[in-house]
């Protein structure tokens, strides 16, 4: 179910702010969520839960993913931050954002309150998903186990800034190489392990924020090191991000169409010939060429690109 979501963009969208929720619906963002945490004051939680409810059940959302990201376990309000908004707008919600995840015992308790909900409401059983926060270092030591923690899960989210903090991290720049660090990428390590997860129990991997919101071109570098990395998405803080984001997660359209056409000549030369290789144009594939292709393939399809070229045996 998750990995056939389109998240190029993930759009987060403080649900304390009706202004911000309603300039969100024009936006063109694969998926949002409105948030229940850190950009909700503590004395606006419980006003944020109903404005949630009521911008999903308003509607005017289109095909995008529909999310709300509650508070983190720890907190008094993670609880009924579920129940209201699944209570309340269940039908009209696709995933719960849990943040701060440390361990597989933060899922499995956000699990087992939804479906004790759905069956309370009537909603069917499993269809909200979960999307799992990694922010800190325990929440990476255990991302394996957290991966396979419930058949809900759809995604793993990586959240740069509090997971900076848990590190003692010398830097203020969320997105950015930390001051002193000249060599390589100081986050490889964390992106890449987060990612190996999610692909190893068939979850799509989300980047975190990039906080300088004016700055494009520097978003549009942070997001292309992870989407050259595989990532699926990244969240947008602002409308000037979104563009950066949907073009950095998607296949271009001469990726695209290569994809489909390896795709065509490889099931021809299989299911037709009756061979395991076939040449096209001047590359050998086989059936490790068949599976980067399907990557390629779904994301262009994800993201609504149409083929331009078809597959001509011979040619």
């Amino acid at each position: 179910m998750g990995a056939l979501r389109s998240r190029r963009s993930v759009l987060a969208v403080p649900a304390s702010n009706p202004r911000f929720v309603e300039k969100a619906r024009g936006l063109d963002t694969d998926a949002f969520f409105l948030d229940l945490e850190d950009a909700v004051a503590p004395s606006e939680k419980e006003a944020a839960r109903a404005n949630a409810v009521e911008a999903l059940n308003a509607g005017g959302w289109g095909d995008r993913v529909r999310s709300v990201r509650v508070n983190d376990t720890t907190t008094r309000w993670a609880y009924r931050d579920v129940v209201a908004v699944v209570e309340g707008a269940g039908a009209c919600l696709d995933t719960i954002v849990l943040p701060k995840v440390t361990a597989p015992r933060d899922v499995q308790w956000l699990d087992i309150l939804l479906t004790q909900i759905e069956r309370a409401t009537d909603l069917p059983v499993g269809r909200i998903g979960i999307e799992a926060q990694i922010e800190d270092a325990r929440g990476l030591v255990e991302v394996d186990a957290i991966a396979a923690s419930s058949p809900r899960l759809e995604t793993l989210v990586y959240g740069p800034a509090d997971f900076m903090a848990s590190l003692n991290m010398k830097s203020l720049t969320v997105g950015e190489q930390p001051p002193g660090y000249d060599t390589g990428d100081a986050y490889h390590h964390v992106l890449m392990r987060i990612l190996t997860a999610a692909r190893a129990f068939g979850l799509q991997a989300i980047d975190g924020p990039y906080l300088q919101i004016r700055d494009t071109e520097a978003f549009r570098r942070s997001a292309a090191r992870t989407a050259a990395l595989g990532y699926d998405g990244k969240w947008v803080l602002h409308p000037l991000q979104v563009e950066g984001a949907n073009e950095a997660y998607a296949p271009t359209q001469e990726d695209y169409d290569r994809a489909e056409l390896i795709l065509d000549a490889y099931a021809r030369a299989t299911e037709v010939d009756r061979r395991g290789a076939v040449m096209l144009g001047e590359e050998m594939l086989d059936e490790a060429s068949r599976k980067m292709a399907l990557v390629v393939a779904g994301k262009g399809r994800a993201a609504g690109l149409t083929r331009t070229t078809s597959f001509e045996p011979g040619a």
